[in-house]
């Protein structure tokens, strides 16, 4: 029975999507009600002239029932007949009101219900009514005569009972019920539904990796299916409010979006949204537009969602085939880490290559595989196409280019007080400033910053990451082990955590506690790092052999894993031993090695040239320090440590101790801050380096200041050599102090000279013997005696 008109359908008459199809089967259903109506006679009287198959009569039927708020668990107004066919499930009658006259009723009633409108033509003189306790109706205005019909529908949904969210509650997000049969909606439209809502100061939902957590208290598995039955007991075992259900239908080259909020207490709707969108290209347009009307249901101010609200496409990318993609990558990297999620990130770019929130995500991934190099390209080239992002998106990627791109630590903070001030309940903004704040040497500020991250999203592993950094630099080992042990406990596991523990066990002497984790580090990715910490520990000993051998398997092991830039690091390393320890030809060639495997890197050209500068090839030093200084004006710790520490080199090679100190700036917080190319520690040479500026301007107590520094925060210097050599420095310092002293303070000198000179030789006391600082040392003691 087609209609001369084009059907409506009017919720508080305003139209509501409604394809003709699928009006034309509610009429078919509504002048049979209660009765059966076949599947055939169903598509003989909506297609008479035309075959179709049965499934589009099913996407029909289900986009009716979506439409007039049918559940999955109670479809309680069209009924399928298993074998028969379908059935409206409401009782008939009928009634004679004009147009007009019921409109004015629906608009003057006291208890404001949400009316809902069918217009059309041609109907009978009837209405469906099933109760007076449920007075919530739809109308299908008809004909000229302008005859009501009304289907009482027993929602209770009038607006002043609907409960609305605080800024304190959480949702869940459940997977998207596709039904579209196309694979590229899976997964895709959660994540652009996450983006969408994450955009809101107001919403907060709850992170994959809570929702993971519960899910293994519910023992399922991390894979579950987020189905609404699924998302309300997550949602009740969280302590959340509601939880969002998305599904996606498709109607010939058209696509249906639903978006519903339920209240995972009782089952109460909270909020509903459907949208059409003309092809699969306007999807995500469609489902930012539903999204934007669900957050104002929700409870979030009008003026917010107007300032904060990014169209989906710009906020993420066009490309549904790159956003699939890069939603993989985000779950590889929740559940497996940063090396399994590094190629869907790099097929996510390629797929788009202007998808901003791509990029971000590879800086990340090589961040965490200590690949900074790479790291800083892609941070860059995210901040370059940040207008392709939401205003949150563009606050994580210019703190990120500031911190990881140019090195500008003052904006980095600032920009992350910004985040933090426009969404003070998102966790990132109080790890990013962490972050900042540890590369600033700003220990107890970046330990609050995490703890007030931790009490947003207790479980996050990289907070506990960070604090257990925190607190070893902070020398509060106990604190850090009972972080560790707390993560571990939350089955969070990370490498960094075996590097603090390797840590914490090197400073405490733990031979046993060393190898365990050794062996924790044995066949995996990481498995260099853990090698180049047992090369520092050799080293640190004055073992140059077996450092030497460690130091290359660790190379080799890191070329192995496709990080080049950790393994010219592990060399870099070894160079800067070499040139501290007396052997400049093994010096030079170490450092031009590293420069080979990663000509490239920050972390490794700047190790480089510092270990060119104390091994004497001051050419090849000025180099690299000027190529740095013009690739990196804007870099804090560039302009402010290493380069300061090149040239004071250089100035001592000249035998100029007095343009040396001057090219060292005075003592900062800054100069304690983490090193994020050397496994977040600091060997804090440029405090080595004003040591030995001062022992050669012949001042004692200064020169012993500096190298006691290095001493006293062994939680940052860890087993790097100037933790060692320290000890030979406060020792020569307090010789210098005895030789230019009168009277007491000349013994005393002499005294605490000889116990330094004793506390170095006692650790070297099984040294290789042929090193040259080894033998220096050893005969300045005699002489001492």
């Amino acid at each position: 029975m087609p209609w001369k008109s084009q059907p409506q359908l009017l919720r508080q008459n305003q139209p509501v999507p409604l394809q003709s199809k699928a009006f034309d089967i509610l009429m078919v259903l509504v002048e049979n009600s209660e009765k059966v109506v076949s599947k055939d006679d169903l598509m003989k009287s909506v297609w008479p002239d035309t075959f179709v198959e049965e499934s589009n009569l099913a996407q029909h039927i289900f986009v009716l029932r979506k439409t007039l708020g049918d559940t999955v668990e109670e479809k309680r107004y069209i009924v399928t007949v298993p074998g028969r066919g379908y059935r409206f499930a409401e009782t008939v009658r009928a009634v004679g009101l004009e147009v007009e006259d019921r409109r004015q009723e629906i608009g003057t009633r006291e208890d404001k219900e949400e009316q809902i409108v069918l217009a059309s033509r041609s109907l009978a003189k009837v209405t469906f009514e099933r109760d007076r306790r449920s007075d919530l109706r739809w109308w299908i205005l008809a004909g000229t005569t302008a005859v009501v019909i009304a289907i009482a529908l027993g929602l209770y949904w009038r607006s002043q009972k609907k409960v609305k969210l605080s800024e304190k509650d959480t949702i869940i997000l459940g997977d998207f019920d596709n039904r579209t049969g196309d694979a590229v909606f899976d997964d895709t439209l959660k994540t652009a539904l996450g983006i969408a809502l994450a955009q809101s100061p107001f919403l907060n939902t709850l992170s994959d990796t809570k929702v993971r957590t519960t899910l293994r208290l519910m023992a399922r598995s991390a894979d579950t299916k987020i189905n609404p039955e699924v998302a309300r007991e997550i949602c009740q075992r969280a302590g959340s409010k509601a939880y969002i259900a998305g599904s996606i239908a498709s109607l010939g080259s058209e696509y249906v979006l639903e978006l519903k909020a339920v209240n995972c207490q009782n089952g109460d709707m909270l909020a509903q949204e459907q949208a059409t969108a003309a092809s699969k290209e306007k999807v995500l347009d469609s489902l930012g537009e539903a999204t934007s009307k669900l957050r104002t249901e929700l409870g979030e101010s009008l003026a917010t969602v107007q300032k904060f609200d990014v169209p989906l496409a710009q906020a993420t990318t066009s490309s549904l085939e790159a956003l699939k993609t890069y939603s993989l990558g985000i779950k590889a990297f929740n559940r497996k880490g940063a090396a399994a999620a590094l190629p869907y990130d790099q097929r996510a770019i390629e797929l788009d290559p202007n998808f901003a929130m791509g990029y971000l995500w590879l800086g990340y991934d090589y961040t965490n595989l200590s690949e900074v190099g790479r790291a800083s390209e892609y941070f860059t080239r995210a901040f370059q196409l940040r207008e392709h992002a939401s205003e949150l998106e563009k606050l994580a990627i210019t703190a990120s280019y500031y911190r990881n791109g140019t090195g500008e630590l003052d904006k980095a903070a600032q920009i992350c007080q910004e985040w933090i001030e426009s969404y003070p309940r998102d966790v990132e903004g109080y790890i990013a400033l962490d972050l900042v704040y540890g590369l600033q040497g700003q220990y107890e500020k970046a330990t609050e910053s995490t703890k007030q991250a931790l009490r947003l999203a207790p479980e996050r592993a990289f907070s506990y990451i960070n604090l257990a950094n925190y607190s070893i630099a902070l020398q509060h080992f106990d604190e850090t082990r009972q972080v560790i042990h707390e993560a571990q406990a939350r089955k969070l596991d990370d490498q960094v955590f075996h590097n603090a523990l390797y840590a914490l066990a090197f400073l405490g002497a733990d031979s046993a506690a060393m190898r365990e984790q050794q062996q924790w580090f044995a066949g995996k990715p990481e498995e260099n790092m853990g090698l180049a910490l047992a090369s520092d520990t050799e080293a640190y000993g004055g073992h140059l052999g077996k450092a030497r051998e460690l130091t290359k398997r660790a190379v080799d092991s890191a070329i192995r894993a496709d990080s080049k830039e950790n393994a010219a690091i592990w060399q870099a390393n070894t160079a800067l031993q070499q040139a501290a320890y007396g052997n400049p030809v093994e010096a030079r060639q170490s450092a031009a090695e590293a420069l080979k495997l990663s000509p490239a890197s920050q972390g490794v050209e700047v190790e480089a040239a510092l270990a060119f500068a104390m091994a004497g090839d001051a050419t090849r030093a000025e180099s690299l320090a000027q190529d740095l200084g013009k690739r990196f004006p804007l870099d804090t710790q560039m302009q402010s440590l290493w380069l300061p520490a090149v040239q004071a080199q250089l100035a001592l090679d000249r035998k100029n101790p007095a343009s040396a100190l001057n090219a060292l700036q005075a003592a900062s917080s800054i100069e304690l801050g983490q090193i994020t190319f050397v496994n977040n520690i600091s060997c804090l040479y440029h405090l080595y380096v004003r040591g030995e500026a001062y022992l050669a301007a012949g001042q004692g107590s200064a020169a012993a200041t500096e190298f006691q520094k290095i001493l006293d925060h062994n939680g940052i210097v860890w087993n790097c050599w100037t933790g060692a050599l320290a000890r030979l420095g406060v020792a020569r310092a307090s010789a210098l102090q005895a030789r230019t002293s009168q009277g007491a303070d000349a013994g005393a000198g002499r005294v605490r000279a000889l116990a330094a000179y004793k506390d170095f030789l006692t650790l070297w006391k099984d040294a290789d013997p042929n090193i040259p600082i080894l033998k220096e040392a050893k005969t300045e003691y005699a002489k001492l005696q």
